[in-house]
């Protein structure tokens, strides 16, 4: 290829093959500022730009899948009486629903179902739009509601959400987001649209991360702290597309080993 970007249709082909492919292109002279960066030099001495179409075949995506779902519904067993628990605690302690409902942005489908590129649903969006769930942590105000960043000592946190949010507790409900497809256990988080577009628009290759399904614990989250500004983002970004480029059924086993360390050290950022 004689170009220093992946051309679309080319990484739509082999997102719909599901295999792996490392390949080499040549900077096209029509490539302008990425050029420039190799003032003084001919044409044939430019190096060549290499980029990695990591997808795993459909039957690791299968096998994944089931181990997905087998263990989201053990946990769904297991945590029943610690959840209803939790349920009865925040109708005692405060008033509103027991369940926190938000629009997350997941998995972005639309150059696997085209190789061409040319027809993209959601094109607004980045990805199919969910409903995620979580224990109710905060105070229910008459106001109207914003998308902002979690903040660590939000006033709105009642005493029991601050517990379930530093034992992690609250994202105990996403187990049923993975049983209906919307989820994994392990992928990059989930962020709210109008945060997703703010972030797609300062942050090159953000959208990267909804070429998979979004987790309830992941690799950025088991490594870094809460993000609070865009910069914080961009570390975090680093971590989940490092996943994307190496994710296994052994590496998601992995993480998940990990996580509980992280929840009961106060760790890691969800």
């Amino acid at each position: 290829m004689y170009s220093s970007r992946p051309p679309r249709g080319s990484v739509a082909r082999v997102q719909q093959a599901r295999c792996t492919r490392h390949i080499a292109s040549k900077p096209h002279i029509a490539d302008g500022t990425r050029l420039a960066i190799h003032a003084g030099m001919t044409l044939p001495r430019l190096h060549p730009f290499s980029w990695t179409a990591n997808f795993a075949p459909r039957s690791c995506d299968a096998g994944r899948r089931i181990l997905n779902v087998l263990i989201a519904t053990l946990a769904l067993v297991l945590t029943l009486p610690l959840m209803v628990a939790i349920a009865v605690l925040i109708k005692l302690t405060s008033r509103g629903p027991v369940l926190f409902t938000q629009p997350r942005i997941g998995l972005d489908r639309r150059a696997i179902g085209n190789a061409g590129g040319n027809s993209r649903r959601h094109s607004d969006h980045g990805g199919r739009t969910f409903t995620m769930y979580k224990f109710r942590t905060m105070r229910v105000t008459g106001g109207a509601t914003h998308e902002v960043w979690a903040q660590r000592d939000d006033p709105r946190v009642t005493a029991l959400g601050g517990v379930l949010r530093k034992l992690r507790l609250d994202e105990l409900p996403q187990f049923w987001n993975v049983l209906v497809g919307d989820m994994n256990v392990v992928g990059p988080r989930p962020e709210q649209p109008a945060i997703f577009a703010s972030l797609r628009e300062q942050i090159r290759e953000y959208s990267e991360r909804q070429r998979v399904l979004p987790g309830i614990t992941g690799w950025a989250q088991i490594n870094r702290a809460y993000d609070s500004s865009v910069d914080d983002v961009r570390e975090k970004l680093t971590y989940d597309l490092e996943y994307i480029r190496r994710r296994s059924a052994v590496e998601d086993l992995k993480i998940m080993l990990l996580t509980p360390a992280v929840m009961l050290g106060r760790r890691g950022g969800w």
